[in-house]
């Protein structure tokens, strides 16, 4: 299946994250469709604990400087990027001081979660699709992985609904066991501030309530895990999408 342009956008990726299912599957997956001659991309947030001198990652100058409003302030969008190390692929990493340069992932040094999380997520999916668009890079497919990406298809089918940039494009959507931690009350207003609302999970905004949500803006949901928790399971079996169980990296080409 060659000539695709195959976007992977997640939020765990070996060797950035180590000893994860999700940051292997998505490594496995994004080489192997490389090796078979599509065009691939891989964006990720610049988590904290990547480091930039280890894994070679640059600024790119023509993707930065734009801003993402969240909740009316304004948030400058840095845009970094390396090569996979040992392969000619590249990975995107969607950058900013307030939310993405502290050395955790989602809890402080106590144990409790961000209090912005949830802006953290909105800026990651907004971010990724304005710089896509500034590629000027159209995707045959965007294959999802983790909570924040999540959002992406939301924003797709509501905000950006009238952009015909991405009307051809397949979305799939991989479902895996995260933890599940819950997001600031302030998340309703802060999705209403972009016209999105009716979401099931804005009257208890967490993490695995926003993939839920998810699972009805896609064409293809995937386990990410050969088993999934009650609640995902749960959804998954109610989304009207085309479903599929867990595939391998050398099987997912056939969602495609």
């Amino acid at each position: 299946m060659p000539n695709q342009k195959i976007l992977y956008v997640t939020t765990e990726m070996y060797p950035y994250q180590e000893d994860t299912n999700m940051g292997s599957l998505v490594h496995k997956m994004a080489l192997k469709m490389h090796s078979e001659g599509n065009d691939v991309r891989v964006f990720m947030p610049r988590f904290g604990q990547i480091s930039e001198r280890k894994f070679q990652l640059h600024e790119v100058i023509r993707l930065s400087g734009m801003n993402i409003i969240i909740n009316d302030l304004d948030q400058p969008l840095i845009i970094k990027v390396a090569s996979l190390p040992g392969e000619r692929l590249q990975v995107y990493f969607i950058d900013n001081e307030e939310y993405f340069k502290r050395k955790q992932y989602y809890f402080d040094d106590e144990g409790n979660a961000f209090e912005d999380n949830n802006e953290r997520a909105v800026f990651f999916a907004r971010g990724v699709i304005e710089t896509i668009k500034k590629l000027n890079w159209v995707p045959d497919v965007i294959h999802l992985n983790g909570w924040m990406s999540s959002l992406i298809p939301i924003y797709l089918k509501t905000y950006y609904k009238d952009d015909s940039y991405f009307k051809d494009t397949k979305i799939v959507l991989s479902v895996y066991n995260e933890d599940d931690i819950q997001l600031n009350q302030n998340t309703k207003e802060i999705l209403e501030f972009d016209n999105i609302s009716g979401l099931q999970s804005l009257d208890n905004p967490s993490f695995l309530n926003f993939v839920n949500d998810s699972m009805n803006y896609v064409d293809v949901i995937v386990k990410g895990n050969e088993f999934l928790e009650d609640k995902l399971e749960e959804a998954y079996g109610k989304a009207d999408a085309e479903k599929s169980d867990y595939l391998n990296a050398d099987s997912i080409a056939k969602v495609y």
